[in-house]
């Protein structure tokens, strides 16, 4: 426990890349601010109802904390469900699903209007001709929110990744998106020299009818390293009307996506040091299938640029009382060939992991909302087995009507490299900070 704390102190054992962080984001937050103010001058802007908000699709893909659904009510809604924080590593198995998101916002239900349309006045002779209207016109964009990720993961074998990543984003007239993503990663490593990475990307959603379109790219510039590109699409649509309650809560539906990225493999110095990238593809099904059950499962197809490929599949059935919830987890992870050794990526030829989840969410206060949850199961990994353990927690503040915060713990033992028969663990910092305009 006392190594896990130490490694926690990340500031301030690196002054240096805090100090360039702090630097660094000070001027990019300040070409962002530029680029609002200039958008929304150019509108002449007025003041703007805040809408729901959307995340990116996958760079976007990277470790989420859990992989359950929020409650409907959570923070009074009015959709029945949100998304959850975008997450920022590619596959790792202790995740089960990085790229696990919660459905997209369906559109609210007609309002039944029982009583019928007034009827038009008869016009007056000696009316008064109709004056010009003064109302403000709809403003070209709104800035609709900020989001920054934190993310700080440790092991037992000396790896720890740090991301830090703010995303600003904006509504335009039309009702699509448009957002900018930047911020401070950092990657340390036994054996390797480590690497900084300030990732740049702007992405765009729309929809045509019922289908959303979600697209991004930018590049990821490296301290010691080639500048990479990092691009990724999501084509969502449901294939099923979706049934909503009175009350605004979600009865079923199934949505069905189709996903595809392509950017460097942020899994750990080494695999940085060595330039492997990745490009990933496959589809995703979301089943609700009554107001407490539903369903989540995903494949993914890998092609490195190491010449490996890879297959992975993950499935969720979930099912809710009240405040409690069991899940039952399966995942599985193969690669062509194991290159851990060279290319620095954990490549498991056959990798099994199931498990069973309990955990509770409530509300501690009217402002602080909290989730627990222990996942318990095994995993297989060359034939062995191994028992898989993971626990979690993650509490959310809401400061104000506007402004709310997550900050969540993890421990896990399911494996993300190869230890021979040593015992692997790794300890995980989440959190984001929204703000709504």
């Amino acid at each position: 426990m006392a190594d896990s704390f130490r490694r926690y102190l990340f500031v301030s054992r690196y002054s240096l890349y805090a100090v360039f962080l702090l630097g660094y984001l000070q001027i990019q937050l300040g070409v962002i601010c530029s680029i609002g103010i200039w958008i929304l001058s150019a509108a002449k802007l007025q003041a703007a109802q805040v809408h729901q908000t959307w995340k990116s699709p996958s760079g976007l893909i990277e470790q989420v904390t859990t992989v359950n659904p929020e409650s409907a009510e959570q923070f009074s809604k009015p959709l029945p469900y949100q998304l959850k924080p975008t997450p920022i590593l590619m596959a790792a198995p202790e995740n089960f699903n990085p790229d696990l998101r919660l459905p997209p916002p369906l559109p609210e239900p007609p309002q039944q209007n029982s009583s019928p349309p007034p009827l038009p006045e008869p016009p007056h002779q000696n009316s008064t001709p109709p004056t010009t209207s003064t109302k403000p016109k709809t403003p070209d964009a709104v800035l609709e929110s900020i989001d920054t990720d934190y993310h700080y993961e440790t092991d037992n074998f000396g790896q720890t990744n740090f991301f830090l990543e703010p995303t600003v984003q904006f509504r335009l007239r039309n009702g699509n998106k448009i957002f900018f993503k930047t911020g401070f990663n950092f990657f340390e490593q036994r054996g390797v020299e480590s690497v900084t990475n300030i990732p740049l990307q702007i992405g765009w959603q729309g929809k045509i009818g019922q289908v959303t379109l979600q697209t991004a790219a930018g590049v990821d510039v490296f301290n010691r390293l080639p500048t990479a590109i990092n691009l990724n699409a999501k084509v969502e649509a449901p294939i099923s009307q979706p049934r909503v309650s009175s009350s605004g809560r979600l009865l079923s539906v199934v949505v069905l996506s189709a996903n595809l990225e392509q950017r460097p493999y942020k899994s750990n110095a080494r695999t940085l040091d060595n330039q492997i990238t990745a490009w990933r593809f496959g589809p995703d099904l979301y089943w609700q299938i009554d107001r407490n059950t539903s369903l989540f499962s995903s494949l993914r197809l890998g092609s490195y640029n190491d010449g490996n490929s890879e297959v992975q599949s993950f499935s969720r059935l979930e099912r809710k009382f009240g405040q409690f919830s069991l899940a039952a987890n399966l995942f599985t992870w193969s690669y062509e060939r194991d290159l851990e050794r060279t290319s620095g990526y954990f490549s498991p030829p056959d990798f099994l992991v199931y498990n069973g989840e309990v955990a509770w969410e409530g509300d501690i206060t009217n402002f602080l909302r909290c989730r627990l949850a222990a996942n318990l199961g095994r995993q297989r990994l060359k034939g062995e087995f191994d028992n898989a353990n993971t626990y979690q927690t993650r509490c959310t503040v809401k400061l104000s009507p506007s402004i709310e915060a997550d900050l969540g713990y993890s421990f896990s033992n399911v494996r993300n490299q190869e230890t021979g028969g040593s015992a692997y663990s790794s300890n995980s910092l989440t959190g984001q900070l929204r703000i709504r305009f």
